[in-house]
């Protein structure tokens, strides 16, 4: 079966990565860039401190990235960024709490993906000093990359090289499936992964598993794991034994970026994870476009 048309259309338009520019925030950064070169989009890069002036040398060296990693010349120039068919914006923190300043930016900026780094031992975002616990009202549900901190995650910040070959997507009835599916066949496809496996895992009983579409992906197959017991350990232990380097999944997505980190299934497999978890929120504009793209075509799952 072909690759439907519709996955050379990039649906990431903007792109937006908070960072305080620890090396803890290194890993998340060069996942945000690799992603806006994947989508061709826009990328602003927030530096969430505010209690000091932020030189503009101290945010991350784009250009010197996009050198390290053979896609500029050395000695490039700012103009040249923009010949790569990416934008880059880098905005300095308008509030002395690290939420607001980002909360305050998203209720006035359209973004379809944030990249963060994350603090599994502390439960928290590494520039912050304590766990988020209190709710934010926040309706814009955006998908979110959670990078741990210390992990290399599947985009390496030295030479920009991805290695993506194994990607777990949990799935339960409730909240569907069905764009986190699409979301990894898109991601395999736009960034040229030749083969690989996508593990579909359900921890349920068999009758309980979800139908869902299967996007047929040249080189990698579908394959579906079934099992029993508590679904964070389930996930994070077939993490593990896969050697997994995605872990994709839906979220309820109730109060946007946030809702990951708070009173869900997702909060605790990050705090377990050993690989990036996307999260993609239920209801929102990227979940609805994926989940109508991969009905368009399907394919039968392989066990």
């Amino acid at each position: 079966m072909s690759l439907p048309d519709s996955l050379n259309i990039p649906i990431l338009r903007n792109i937006f990565h908070p960072s305080d520019f620890t090396p803890a925030s290194e890993a998340a950064f060069a996942h945000a860039l690799r992603a806006a070169l994947m989508a061709q989009a826009n990328l602003t890069i927030l530096h969430v401190s505010s209690d000091r002036d932020a030189e503009w040398m101290e945010f991350p060296g784009v250009r010197a990235a996009l050198e390290r990693w053979g896609l500029l010349p050395m000695n490039s120039r700012r103009s040249d960024v923009a010949k790569l068919g990416i934008h880059i914006r880098k905005v300095q923190a308008v509030h002395p709490d690290p939420i607001e300043s980002v909360t305050s930016y998203l209720a006035e900026h359209v973004t379809d993906l944030i990249v963060l780094a994350i603090d599994q031992s502390k439960g928290c975002l590494p520039w912050l000093s304590k766990s988020v616990a209190t709710p934010v009202a926040l309706e814009s549900r955006q998908m979110t990359l959670f990078i741990p901190k210390g992990a290399a995650g599947f985009v390496s910040s030295h030479d920009g090289s991805v290695s993506l070959t194994n990607i777990l997507i949990p799935v339960a009835s409730k909240p569907s499936g069905q764009a986190a599916l699409q979301a990894a066949v898109r991601m395999a496809y736009r960034l040229h992964r030749p083969i690989g496996v996508f593990t579909v895992l359900h921890v349920g009983e068999e009758g309980d598993m979800p139908d869902l579409h299967y996007s047929d992906m040249p080189g990698w197959q579908w394959d579906t794991v079934i099992t029993q017991g508590d679904v964070v350990d389930a996930i994070c232990g077939t993490a593990e034994e896969i050697k997994a380097d995605l872990i994709v999944m839906t979220t309820e997505g109730r109060h946007g970026f946030l809702d990951a980190l708070r009173g869900s299934h997702s909060e605790r497999v990050l705090h377990k994870t050993p690989c990036p978890l996307l999260a993609i929120p239920a209801g929102g504009f990227i979940a609805s476009v994926l989940e109508a793209e991969s009905e368009s075509r399907a394919t039968t799952p392989q066990s």
